[in-house]
């Protein structure tokens, strides 16, 4: 999967904080910059947690005796596995005897062309009813109820004591029911639908697909067909200037009202004109952003961490300790707080109805958006915390338990307005950290044991009914074959490359030769079903050397962005959640002065975000120009002709 540049990582803070301590592995050394590499970090990023050690690969399996190799299914198709070897995340069982490398030895069979539905693998069939579970990834092991714990006010989110009894009724059932737990008497009330377009993550020709049209709306979506898709720059943002003392700096968040484009800046959140892209508003942050959500309320605020200094060559972070709530329309700060005796540093914040969470290694808080007042906070004999969270439509937790090597997580999905557990699926022991991809429905990334293999943070996906905690599907995404990333250590919900709605899970493939008469480059978006784990069989095609990537939904359809080759524009497109065919709704022009902005702003490494025949592409990373004849912008805004 395609690796996005690393998030900044920040120092912990100075003194206490609250929160169970974390082991301190040793940190990997850090790659060496060049061509394609993400840029590094320097003076305005945050620096690493002390508490989010990072995951050792787990130990290799004993490799099978060597035989001839088998034929391989169609590119992107997840591999058809073998049988369960002994090994990390499986019972123990004497060695058996193996026929040759990977598969029986018999005649390979025609496989499945490039895209089409694989053969699902034992994780991607959901489980009969009344069937147990088996050990390994993602389900549950069987562990003792929590005991009830009091919380005062303001105390760290506990489960109360009819909980407990509860959860105790109904162990045996859940080891039964796929690893969930149904907390009674919750309500299963979740934030609203976001009104405004926004993005806090990174985020061509060909196929089948309409150009143009008469104006009216794709089925299922509210984005409307332009007569003439051909667009126009509406305005460039110049890249401001970086100091020699922050030679990087982090400028992560952009959000779309109907007002105003927001984005920002260096110490800054800067209001724009959507259509002229002239000022209409500065909000003034004391150091650089750390962390942003794409979520905002009914009434357009939004929430962000930052620092509380600009870095110096004496002090290079501040740590990420301020957390403020902006009225994007207004264009202004509405409340700064900060939390712990000694401020805690905070790796990701999001929104969820009327409550902002952020996370961290030292736990979670959550204010209220209208007052900031503390909805609840950690204490210091939490023997579990709250390491991120997922907002939108509900409020999903990562909860982190036990120790480094013997980690559980705990995905709950909790109520906004106190912190009570709604529901909770247990992953298994072992798996350090999560993304959450989408709240509802309930779907969760991992990399397990570091098998991704290229630090998309992405090796498999759990479908998870929010209801109950009851997990539907686990689907294998091997980093080889999809192309989508989460960071799943630090910022819970930056997911980018994919979307989810209509129960699908919409991811592209890898880039691969078209296989045709000519060499060119394609990949495909396809669809896989969250409650059976399988692909549905739908693809949409990128054309000859185009990318096509998911940005989000729009109703039952999907819209995406094809990265053009070298002489064209790139397009977004609408791929109908039935048909799969493709309707072009803008393409940028092919001018070499607008392609070298654009190719700049790939969504692998920038922001996009698409509305109502508008696109903005922004970057995340401020850097010093090298050369005072380069010309670099943080943003820039396309509107459809017609």
């Amino acid at each position: 999967m395609t690796q996005p540049p690393p998030p900044p990582p920040h120092q912990p803070p100075q003194g206490g904080g609250f929160g169970p301590s974390q082991p301190q592995p040793p940190q990997p050394p850090t790659p060496p910059s060049g061509p394609g590499q993400a840029p590094q970090p320097g003076y305005g990023y945050p620096q690493q947690p002390g508490g989010a050690p990072q995951t050792p690969p787990p130990a290799a399996p004993s490799t099978p005796p060597a035989g001839p190799p088998p034929q391989q299914p169609g590119y992107g198709f997840p591999q058809t596995p073998p049988q369960p070897q002994p090994g990390y995340g499986f019972p123990q069982t004497p060695p058996q005897p193996q026929p040759g490398y990977g598969f029986p030895q018999t005649p390979p069979q025609p496989q499945p062309g490039y895209g089409y539905p694989a053969q699902p693998g034992p994780y991607g069939q959901p489980t009969p009813p009344g069937a147990p579970q088996q050990p390994g990834y993602g389900y549950q092991q069987p562990t003792m109820p929590m005991q009830p714990q009091a919380a005062g006010p303001g105390g760290g989110r506990k489960i109360n004591a009819q909980l407990a009894i509860i959860v105790a009724a109904v162990v045996a059932i859940a080891l039964i029911i796929g690893g969930g737990v149904w907390y009674a008497g919750s309500s299963d009330d979740g934030g609203k639908d976001d009104t405004a377009t926004s993005s806090g993550g990174k985020g061509g020709g060909g196929g089948t697909e309409e150009k143009g049209g008469d104006g009216g709306t794709s089925a299922g979506g509210t984005e409307k067909t332009p007569s003439d898709p051909a667009s126009k720059v509406l305005f460039q943002v110049p890249m401001p200037a970086v100091s020699k003392d922050n030679s990087t700096v982090v400028v992560s968040g952009s959000w779309l009202t109907d007002k105003v484009y927001a984005k920002s800046g260096i110490a800054e959140v800067v209001g724009y004109d959507p259509a002229k892209g002239t000022k209409k508003w500065t909000i003034k942050l004391d150091g650089p952003v750390c962390a942003t959500t794409r979520h905002v309320t009914d009434d357009n605020k939004t929430a962000i961490i930052y620092q509380p200094a600009m870095p110096t060559k004496a002090e290079r972070s501040h740590g990420c300790s301020q957390i403020a709530v902006l009225d994007l329309d207004a264009g202004k700060k509405i409340w700064t707080k900060t939390a712990g005796d000694q401020p805690i540093s905070f790796d990701n914040i999001t929104i969820s109805a009327d409550t902002v969470a952020v996370g961290s290694s030292d736990g979670g808080v959550a204010f209220a958006v209208a007052d900031g007042a503390t909805r609840w906070s950690p204490k210091a004999t939490d023997t579990c915390y709250d390491a991120g969270y997922g907002g939108g439509e509900k409020l999903v937790a990562v909860r982190k338990c036990g120790t480094y090597k013997a980690r559980e997580l705990h995905i709950q999905t909790i109520d906004p307005t106190n912190g009570k557990v709604i529901s909770e699926y247990k992953m298994a022991k072992g798996i350090e950290y999560a993304g959450i991809v989408s709240t509802n429905p309930l779907v969760v990334s991992a990399d397990i044991g570091d098998s991704a293999g290229d630090g998309s943070g992405i090796s498999d996906f759990f479908s998870i009914d929010n209801k109950t905690g009851k997990l539907l599907t686990r689907i294998s995404a091997p980093g080889e074959q999809f192309a989508a990333s989460c960071d799943n250590i630090t910022k819970t919900e930056e997911c980018s490359g994919l979307a989810v709605g209509d129960n699908r899970l919409y991811i592209p493939t890898e880039e691969h030769e078209s296989g045709g008469k000519t060499s060119t480059r394609v990949n495909e978006v396809v669809a896989f079903d969250l409650t059976t784990g399988k692909q549905t069989g739908q693809r949409a095609d990128s054309g000859d050397d185009y990318t096509i990537t998911p940005l989000r939904m729009d109703g039952g359809n999907v819209i995406a962005y094809k990265r053009p080759p070298y002489d064209k524009g790139g397009q977004i497109v609408s791929i109908d959640g039935g048909s799969f065919k493709q309707t072009t709704l803008l393409e940028n022009p092919a001018t070499e002065a607008v392609r070298d902005v654009e190719s700049s702003m790939s969504p692998e490494y920038a922001e996009l975000i698409y509305s109502q025949g508008h696109l903005y592409m922004s970057q995340v990373y401020a850097s010093e120009l090298t050369s005072s004849d380069e010309k670099e912008y943080l943003a820039i805004g396309f509107g459809a002709g017609g």
